[in-house]
Parts: structure tokens; sequence; C-alpha cells
């Protein structure tokens, strides 16, 4: 499993004319990179390229281990935010699968013919936090009118303008009417994790962060958390679909598959996201 795409490169082969030894040599040498490229191929060829929500860092890879293990096919991740997944789709990305935090960008790609119709799958919803490093003496029992103490100087979102969690923290805000009162102190993180590690290093005194990133193990263990409720912003309903332009779909099918097996719920559900019941 990698999480970035290799690196492209150009192959070229000289031959030249040598006597005896010398161009048996040299022949044998071509035959060996030839068949060295041949190999590689089909591998490249099978390899599952993943454009994955950024909430799923901790949970993912650890499923796509468990795949590559029982298909024997590698499986390429990339995260990110959502809506920057769903502009790059548009635009010929060329993934297999997208995991999106908003059920919405699968839902239109379905729509637009971008998307294979049928392979639309909701396998989560997400949860809203607020975190805070054990030093910060920012006392989170209080929940979000913490953020309005003067101590609190900055908070970081993900940028509503395409995160899902970054539209889920406004209208947190927004229900306990808190936002005109803190928007001021926002630092925008492109998406969920880079809101996490503003966070985490310093960057934010408080994230309004996913839980599935407040339970990855780094941050579990340098800071602490308090749920928000539910109530308080609209669902994080979160699917995946197979891309139309994927030269995998049979493989990328059968990863959504492998989100529905009981090993992949546990492994959902440990980093505190809630799956459908339609998929016990």
């Amino acid at each position: 499993m990698s999480f970035t795409e290799p690196t492209a490169y150009d192959m070229y082969i000289r031959t030249s004319s040598f006597r005896g030894d010398a161009l048996h040599a040299s022949i044998g040498r071509a035959v060996f990179v030839v068949a060295v490229i041949l190999a590689a191929a089909p591998m490249r060829a099978q390899s599952l390229t993943v454009a994955a929500a950024s909430d799923l860092q901790s949970a993912i890879p650890a499923i796509a281990s468990r795949f590559e293990k029982d298909t024997g096919r590698q499986v390429r991740l990339t995260f990110g935010s959502s809506g920057n997944f769903f502009t790059q789709i548009q635009n010929g990305a060329p993934f297999d699968v997208f995991l999106s935090a908003d059920i919405d960008y699968p839902r239109r790609l379905e729509g637009s013919g971008q998307a294979e119709r049928g392979s639309l799958y909701e396998y989560a919803t997400g949860r809203l936090v607020i975190w805070t490093r054990n030093d910060s003496g920012i006392d989170l029992r209080r929940g979000l009118t913490v953020l309005s103490d003067e101590r609190v100087r900055r908070i970081a979102i993900a940028n509503p303008e395409h995160a899902p969690y970054g539209r889920a923290a406004v209208a947190a805000l927004g229900h306990q009417r808190l936002y005109e009162r803190v928007r001021k102190k926002f630092v925008l993180g492109e998406n969920i994790s880079q809101a996490a590690q503003f966070a985490q290093t310093g960057g934010a005194d408080v994230g309004m962060l996913a839980l599935s990133l407040a339970l990855s193990p780094t941050l579990k263990s340098s800071g602490t958390y308090v749920e928000i409720p539910e109530s308080w912003y609209p669902l994080i309903e979160q699917a995946a679909v197979v891309l139309a332009s994927s030269r995998q779909k049979p493989l990328a099918r059968q990863f959504i598959d492998y989100l529905k097996t009981p090993d992949s719920v546990r492994i959902l559900e440990s980093f505190g996201f809630a799956v459908p019941q339609t998929t016990r």
C-alpha cells in the first residue's frame, strides 16, 4: 500500500554492435530489462487508486492493508478534502474509487455520469468534536461556549467552502449563536487533517475536528476532546463510489464491497464512525 502516486520515469535502452561474448551480454541485459518492465506492467495495472477524505487517515489504511492481504492487489491512497477531490475528478483526475466525507459529491458524480450508476455506498457517518492539547489549560467541559473566552485566540476548522467538517463546525456554532462571536478566531485548514495539525502543533488553541482524528494515536495521547451534539449540525453522511473513468472497475467494486465486511465495520467504528445498520 502506498500513499502517493509513483514518480513518472522513462527507461532508455541503447544497444550497440559487439562481437562474440560482448554481443551476447548486451542482448542478455536488454532481454532482462524488457522482462522486468513486462512483469511490472500488470502489477501497476492491477493497483487501485483511492481518493479518500482526510478524516479517514487513521481508519482506511488498516482496511486497505487487509484488502491487499486478502486480494494480492495494491491500494494507493491519496488523502484530501472531499470538495477538492470532487473538482479534481470533474477535471479528469485518474482515481478508481472516491471515499467522500459528504455524500452529496458522489451523488452529483453519479448524476453527471462521472461515477458508475448503482455503485454509491454510504459507508459511515462522521462526528464532530472540540479538541485541545493537554497542556492548554482550556476546560472543554464547558462545551462550545469556551470558544468565546479570551484565552482561546485561535480556533482551527477545515475550510467550509470545500470541507464537510468545516461546514459542520460553522453550523454547530450557528446553532449555539456563537458564530459571529468567534469567526475572527478561525484558522482554516485546507482539510480536516490540516486543521488537526494546526491544533496539535500549537497553531491554534482549539480545533473543531473529526472524532476519527481525535481517536488517532497522536491526538489521543497529546490532547483531550468533547463531542459536539449531533443535533447541532447536519449529518456528516459519507459515501463511496466507483468512478466512471476507472480502468479497474471490478477491483473498485470489490474494494467498496470490502468496506461492508465485519472487519472493516469494526475498524471504522473503532475510530468513532457510525456505520449504517444495513451493512451489518
